[in-house]
């Protein structure tokens, strides 16, 4: 089993991709749903729950798992992902996306909109730097997740 996190700003397609992937019949977690996350006032926003993310990584057998989300301690987790694949598009791309979504409010307030590109500006050259892999995310979907799906049965 493989286990490939999926990150990328706000906009990217990461939700969209999980989906698809879980039709393909790979086992899918995303961190914005549920009780993944948990704020922090020292970070300055939501961090993954640490104990509950180490047990999910543990599990081992079964379809490979994608798990997606963009949080500050995402990296304590890096060495436990076979890959992490970041999502990215240019801001105005994400923007046009985020404006149309009918799937999830955020970034509709401006804002959200002024934190998604800031967030754009600085925080996807840190994810860019430490990511194994880079998926152009203004391709087809259909596209994103099959490259997303040759990762999740690359041996």
């Amino acid at each position: 089993m493989r286990r490939i996190l999926v990150t990328g700003m706000s906009g990217t397609g990461k939700s969209s991709a999980l989906e698809r992937l879980r039709q393909l019949g790979f086992r899918v977690v995303d961190t914005d749903e549920g009780d993944w996350t948990e704020w922090s006032a020292a970070e300055g926003g939501y961090v993954w729950r640490e104990e509950p993310i180490a047990e999910l990584l543990a599990s081992d057998g079964g379809p490979s798992l994608y798990v997606s989300g963009t949080v500050s301690n995402q990296g304590r987790f890096y060495d436990r992902f076979d890959a992490v694949v970041l999502l990215s598009a240019p801001a105005e791309v994400v923007l046009s996306r985020i404006e149309t979504r009918t799937t999830n409010p955020y970034g509709k307030t401006a804002a959200q909109r002024e934190v998604v590109l800031r967030d754009v500006a600085e925080v996807e050259p840190l994810l860019r730097r430490t990511c194994t892999h880079e998926i152009d995310a203004t391709r087809p979907l259909e596209d994103v997740v099959t490259e997303l799906a040759k990762l999740g049965l690359d041996r």
